[in-house]
């Protein structure tokens, strides 16, 4: 059996130790600086920089444990017009109810990002292109359905997603991955905003389900006559 690490012991041999509660309240301090700079102000989750810091570990995680990643980029539609018309002050409203949205749609492992602007990021780890597609269309219609209250009335938004995954044998870096999954959210806004794109589920993940028709071609193989 291991031995107990030992407790760090105050140098002056006393049982109350102002130097070891300053060093522990450093501690403390540095962690939630470290939190503060890795969240964006306005909305409270992460941002940017520590996108591109946990998205390296997370597929050098796919590849350890042979487990899919899917990585959502979500753009709000028309939003430059929310911010001319009804001002910044609203459009960060907007910005805040779509992170409380994005959060309350996810899991707990899941990362959800400020990319910037009105972008958003989701990380979605052990998860396939089938599940992460149904959490997308989840969070479109929660985005879609909830007005956004604001002190001079309300208004709708929507938003256009670009849904890529990540599977152990694939070969591309954190970029080239975020890079896909923008040009998904481009093809989105392309093909009339308010709708999820992504690559052909079924040549990605094709239905091992066996049909009926299948199930009697199978029977007839074993029938005795």
């Amino acid at each position: 059996m291991d031995a107990t690490p030992e407790q760090p012991e105050c140098p002056l041999g006393e049982s109350a130790c102002p130097w070891l509660d300053e060093v522990r309240a450093l501690r403390r301090r540095v962690e939630q600086l470290e939190e503060l700079v890795a969240r964006d102000p306005l909305t409270g989750l992460y941002n940017v920089r520590h996108l591109h810091e946990v998205l390296p570990a997370m597929l050098e995680r796919t590849r350890r444990t042979h487990r899919p990643l899917c990585l959502i980029m979500l753009d709000l539609d028309h939003f430059k017009q929310v911010n001319d018309t009804w001002g910044h002050e609203v459009g960060n409203i907007a910005l805040r109810q779509t992170a409380r949205i994005l959060s309350a749609q996810v899991r707990i492992v899941d990362t959800v990002c400020r990319y910037g602007g009105e972008e958003f990021v989701v990380i979605l780890p052990d998860t396939g292109l089938r599940a992460a597609v149904r959490i997308a269309e989840r969070i479109r219609q929660a985005i879609a359905e909830t007005p956004v209250e604001h002190p001079d009335g309300s208004l709708r938004l929507t938003a256009s997603m670009g849904v890529e995954i990540h599977r152990p044998q694939d070969d591309i870096d954190p970029e080239a991955l975020i890079e896909a999954a923008d040009r998904l959210l481009y093809q989105a806004k392309q093909s009339g905003r308010n709708r999820v794109c992504h690559r052909d589920i079924e040549e990605i993940e094709p239905d091992t389900g066996v049909s009926t028709e299948e199930k009697d071609a199978l029977s007839d193989l074993f029938r005795k006559d």
